[in-house]
């Protein structure tokens, strides 16, 4: 608790006079834009759009040292072909040491409202895999439930549709991607999985590197916006894992993958809230597990729930957001066969904290986290965070 009062001590006296433009945790959700979006919206009389975001954070747990890491910087390119057609990548540079390319689409409006898209792009579940810009969410860290159930940053290659009718305050996305990949061949007639208990389907992210297609899996998205300050998404996403010609006649080297998600914003004066719900259903991981040694689970379901306070009065451009997060993620939420449901992986975070909007597009952040998991006796760390965060 020394900790808590301290972080709360320093941010709240590091408030200023100065003032600036309401940042990018927005009072309006429903205008809400992630960085392709602005590109793509913003990209007038212009044929090159240049961008970035990037973080700094520092972590310490419990009784450990700290760690200070450039978590990310992720650099936004845009090209203006004609009236219709755009292309937007990011690359991102991790750590200081490994590079990606994020997103690498291509898009062509075909009516006022519908576009074509192909290429790298994210899968719309959830918030946070669609809205990671630091700016835009509390927490130096992204919500657990977006790492380990919906493995941020999610995007693979596909192409699809997207749009809205606005008559019906209504978006929507439909995509066909080339889907995880969970196993590989050990180089002995049997398996090697991509997949684990742990952190359920994260491993298996092909992030266009090669990528293996064996069948196509589906992903769609309706956003809802007919409600003043509501924002709704459902998404949901299905198909099976790709696996490589040699292997996929094995029995284990695929499974199933159905996902469901529910999210909601809310913002009213000084006050926002967010919230979302994840839960997917995983077949044949019974075969899986048994062909690879791994423990993958045969549910993965994670929730949480958010409110956040602007401290500063609301004619004031600078924001200064208390936050408080609830949040409850089991990747063993069921298991298959004779698999045993490891209660370490039912964890709890709850996480509070300040996000203070010193100028558009910069963001310093500061929290604590208490964790928990429920297994018995055991002791999981707090965890004190800080960092920095800058979209432009």
């Amino acid at each position: 608790m020394r900790k808590l009062t301290l972080l709360f001590t320093v941010l709240i006296a590091s408030v200023t006079y100065a003032q600036t433009v309401q940042d990018s945790i927005t009072f309006d959700p429903q205008k809400q834009l992630n960085a392709a979006q602005r590109i793509l919206s913003g990209n007038y009389g212009k044929a090159v759009t240049v961008g970035a975001y990037g973080e700094i954070t520092y972590n310490q747990q419990e009784a450990q040292n700290g760690e200070l890491d450039v978590q990310r910087l992720v650099l936004l390119f845009g090209y203006k072909f004609n009236d219709k057609t755009q292309f937007v990548t990011e690359v991102e540079f991790e750590h200081v040491e490994e590079v990606y390319v994020e997103q690498a689409f291509v898009n062509y409006a075909i009516a006022p409202n519908m576009s074509l898209r192909g290429g790298l792009m994210l899968v719309p579940m959830g918030i946070v895999n669609e809205f990671h810009e630091p700016t835009t969410f509390n927490g130096v860290e992204r919500p657990a439930t977006d790492n380990v159930i919906i493995p941020t940053t999610w995007r693979e290659i596909g192409v699809g549709v997207t749009g809205r009718f606005n008559d019906l305050s209504l978006g929507y996305q439909a995509y066909v991607f080339n889907g995880f990949k969970s196993t590989t061949s050990d180089g002995e007639g049997g398996l090697s999985g991509f997949l684990k208990g742990s952190n359920g389907l994260r491993g298996g992210r092909q992030k266009a590197i090669k990528s293996t297609v064996d069948s196509p899996t589906l992903s769609v998205k309706l956003d809802y916006y007919g409600l003043p300050g509501l924002r709704l998404g459902l998404a949901g996403y299905t198909g099976k894992t790709q696996a490589e010609d040699d292997i996929e006649e094995l029995d284990g080297a695929n499974i199933g993958v159905s996902m469901l998600g529910l999210d909601a914003r809310y913002a009213y004066q000084r006050f926002t809230a967010r919230g979302q719900f994840i839960y997917a259903s995983l077949s044949d991981t019974e075969a899986y597990n048994t062909a690879t040694g791994k423990d993958l689970g045969s549910a993965l379901q994670g929730w949480y729930l958010e409110g956040a306070y602007n401290l500063l009065p609301q004619e004031k451009q600078q924001r200064l957001f208390a936050f408080l997060r609830y949040e409850q993620y089991d990747t063993h939420a069921d298991t298959a066969g004779t698999l045993t449901r490891d209660d370490a992986y039912n964890r709890t975070d709850i996480t509070t904290g300040l996000s203070y909007h010193i100028a558009p597009g910069v963001v310093l952040k500061g929290d604590y986290q208490f964790r928990d998991n429920a297994l018995s006796g055991d002791n999981v760390d707090d965890r004190l965070n800080f960092g920095i965060g800058v979209w432009f």
